[in-house]
C-alpha cells in the first residue's frame, strides 16, 4: 500500500498555524531551459506545465495578439507530430491539454497519468523544436480565422464583451503594453504575415525564455533525464528583456458610456494600483473581499441584499508584471442609475479610508484567501501552476510561505491606509455599460 503523502501542510494543526510549501526542485539545462519538479506520490498522476516568458504586452503595436495567436497555432503539428496528433496521442493515453495566455506569459499545460509523463514532454518539446517546420501559410490562416471568430464571439457579440478593451484603452496611452487586449485587434489579426509570426516565434518561444515544471507521482532524476533527452538538443534562442516601461499615472477621473444589447446597465470602476508582489499587493486583495467576497462583505449587503438594487458586485485588484489596477464592477437591476451605485461605492471606500475595518472583519477575509490558497494547491496542475507563477513574478518558486505570510501580517491600518492611498477621491476610469437607447441611466461627471 502507497504512503500517503501530503506535501502541502499538516492537517492536524490550526490553518492559522500551519506553514505552507510546495517541496520542490530545480535545475537547469545547458540550453538555459529551467526546469522545476514538485514530487507529490499521493495520486497516480501528474501535470506538465510550461510557461513561455511572453504575453501579450511583448507584443508591438501594430503586431498584436500574437501571444494568444499562438495558443492555437502550437496545436496545429509540428516536426514529429502530425496534425491532430498531439491531442489524440494524449486522449488515448488518458490526459487532457490546454493553454492561456495574459499580458504577461502564455502558458501550456498537460494534466495526464503518471506514466505518460515522457509524452508529453516530447510532445512539448518537438513543438518548442520543430513547430515551424511543419507552419504553413494555409495552417496560419486557419487559425487567423478561428481567433478573429472567438474575438466575436468573447468580445464584440457578447454582452459586456467590450469591456475590457474600452477599459485597458482608457487606463493606458497608445503604446504602453497593457494598452490592448491579448486577444489583439481584428486589423493586426489580418496584416499579420507568415513572417511576422515565424520570427515571433523564433524569438520567443526558446528554451531560454522557458520555464517547465513537473509536478505530481514523479521522479525528479528520471525527469530531469526525460528533459535533457527531449529538450537538450534545442538551441538557446536570443536574450529576451523583459518589457521595462514607466507606468503613467491616471491623469484624470473619465466618464465613459457604451451602450450595449444588455438588459441590466452596469458600472465598472478602476483605479490604478502596483505591480505583481509590490508592497500593497496583500492589503488591496483583502480590501477588495471586504468590499464584495461573500454575502456579509459591504457593497454586497448594501446594493443586493438591503437596498436590492444590484445583481452582482465584484472587486478585485489585479496585479501584473508591470503594474496593476483596482476593479469594482457593479450590475445594477433593470432601470437602476448607475450614479447611485457609483455614489455607494465611493461612500463605501471612504468609510475605510476613515476608519479601519474590525479586526473580526479582517480576520473573516483572510481566512478565506487562506482556505482558497490551500484548496488551490490540493491539484498537481494549480500546483504546477503556482510554481511557475512565482517563478516569473517573484523569481522564486518556493515564494508560497512567504506570500501567504503577507495576508497573516495584515492589520486593518493597513486596509484603511490603502483605501486612502489608491482608492480614496483619486483619479480613476468609471464606465457605463446601458441597454441601448438608456444613456441617462449612464454614471456621469455631473453628480460628481
Amino acid at each position: 500500500m502507497k504512503r500517503l503523502v501530503v506535501p502541502l501542510l499538516l492537517l492536524a494543526a490550526p490553518l492559522a498555524a500551519q506553514e505552507v510549501s510546495i517541496p520542490h526542485t530545480t535545475f537547469t539545462l545547458p540550453n538555459g531551459l529551467k526546469v522545476i519538479v514538485a514530487e507529490d506520490h499521493s495520486t497516480p498522476v501528474a501535470a506538465v506545465n510550461i510557461w513561455y516568458k511572453v504575453g501579450s504586452g511583448y507584443e508591438q503595436p501594430g503586431r498584436t495578439g500574437f501571444a494568444h495567436l499562438f495558443e492555437h497555432v502550437m496545436f496545429m503539428g509540428s516536426a514529429n507530430v502530425p496534425q491532430g496528433d498531439f491531442d489524440n496521442r494524449l486522449e488515448s493515453a488518458g490526459g487532457s491539454n490546454n493553454g492561456s495566455t495574459t499580458t504577461d506569459r502564455t502558458n501550456y499545460y498537460e494534466i495526464l497519468p503518471a506514466n505518460a509523463v515522457p509524452l508529453a514532454l516530447w510532445l512539448e518539446a518537438d513543438r518548442m523544436g520543430g513547430l515551424l517546420q511543419t507552419l504553413t501559410q494555409q495552417k496560419l490562416d486557419t487559425q487567423r480565422e478561428v481567433v478573429k471568430n472567438e474575438r466575436r464571439q468573447r468580445y464584440e457579440n457578447q454582452p459586456y464583451g467590450l469591456m475590457w478593451e474600452t477599459a485597458y484603452d482608457a487606463l493606458y496611452p497608445a503604446g504602453h503594453p497593457y494598452h490592448w487586449t491579448t486577444i489583439g485587434s481584428m486589423t493586426d489579426l489580418s496584416a499579420a504575415s507568415l513572417d511576422d509570426v515565424k520570427n515571433f516565434f523564433r524569438r520567443y518561444y526558446t528554451p531560454n525564455n522557458a520555464v517547465l515544471t513537473v509536478a505530481g507521482d514523479v521522479n525528479p532524476a528520471e525527469v530531469r533525464r526525460l528533459a535533457e533527452q527531449y529538450f537538450g538538443w534545442i538551441p538557446r534562442g536570443p536574450e529576451i528583456t523583459r518589457p521595462s516601461v514607466q507606468v503613467p499615472p491616471i491623469a484624470a477621473t473619465r466618464y465613459i458610456v457604451k451602450e450595449d444589447r444588455v438588459t441590466l446597465p452596469q458600472v465598472t470602476m478602476t483605479w490604478r494600483t502596483g505591480p505583481r508582489f509590490s508592497a500593497d499587493e496583500a492589503a488591496l486583495n483583502a480590501l477588495a473581499q471586504i468590499l464584495t467576497g461573500g454575502k456579509s462583505s459591504r457593497l454586497y449587503k448594501r446594493l443586493v441584499f438591503d437596498r436590492q438594487v444590484a445583481q452582482t458586485t465584484t472587486a478585485f485588484n489585479d496585479a501584473n508584471l508591470l503594474s496593476g489596477d483596482f476593479w469594482v464592477i457593479i450590475r445594477g437591476k433593470p432601470e437602476t442609475p448607475l450614479d447611485s451605485l457609483e455614489t455607494a461605492v465611493n461612500e463605501e471606500i471612504a468609510k475605510i479610508a476613515a476608519a479601519p475595518p474590525s479586526a473580526d472583519e479582517l480576520r473573516r477575509v483572510v481566512n478565506g484567501i487562506e482556505t482558497a490558497f490551500v484548496s488551490n494547491l490540493e491539484t498537481v496542475q494549480n500546483k504546477a501552476d503556482q510554481l511557475n507563477d512565482y517563478e516569473y513574478f517573484a523569481h522564486d518558486p518556493g515564494f508560497a510561505a512567504r506570500d501567504l505570510a503577507r495576508y497573516r501580517a495584515l492589520t486593518p491600518a493597513d486596509i484603511q491606509r490603502v483605501a486612502a492611498r489608491y482608492l480614496q477621491g483619486k483619479n480613476r476610469i468609471v464606465l457605463s455599460f446601458v441597454p441601448q437607447g438608456k444613456t441617462a441611466l449612464a454614471a456621469t461627471e455631473d453628480h460628481r
